[in-house]
């Protein structure tokens, strides 16, 4: 990880944000690659909300084209099962297979080896480390109580 990251308190866990990278509001982190190339993965945050994730499954291929918010995959984990969305629209230009068959590296190593694919697309629509805190902000509180099962509250 980065040098001296960005850090968001979720109650006494201490979620960090490598700087070196852009967020999607979806929770997903996107680093730069090469020229055009972003590679995307989960953030401290949602890992965190998951809890041990156990089953990783996405549908999309190399050099397929994704519109942003399509649904590309789905991630289920002791606390939760939930779709995935492309956080950004691109081309798929590659796919971590290994978490398909092992997805504990999303656990273990979210920011290297939990990487989940790749997209030529333009990391500038992607929020900036301090823009994604003050995003995170914002939702704590209804997460916090959807954590709680008060959703409704």
């Amino acid at each position: 990880m980065s040098a001296d990251p960005l850090v968001f308190m979720m109650g006494q866990y201490a979620a960090e944000f490598p700087r070196d990278r852009r967020y999607a509001k979806n929770h997903m982190w996107g680093q730069q690659r090469t020229a055009g190339i972003v590679r995307f993965g989960l953030s401290a945050y949602a890992v965190r909300l998951l809890q041990d994730v156990y089953f990783f499954d996405l549908q999309i291929a190399e050099g397929m084209q994704l519109s942003s918010k399509q649904e590309i995959g789905s991630i289920e984990s002791k606390k939760a099962e939930s779709s995935l969305y492309a956080p950004v629209a691109g081309r798929v230009t590659a796919v971590n297979e290994s978490l398909l068959d092992d997805p504990t590296a999303i656990n273990l190593d979210k920011y290297g080896a939990g990487w989940m694919f790749e997209l030529e697309c333009v990391a500038e629509q992607l929020l900036s480390p301090e823009e994604y805190l003050k995003h995170l902000d914002s939702a704590w509180e209804v997460a916090q109580r959807t954590i709680k099962g008060q959703a409704n509250a």
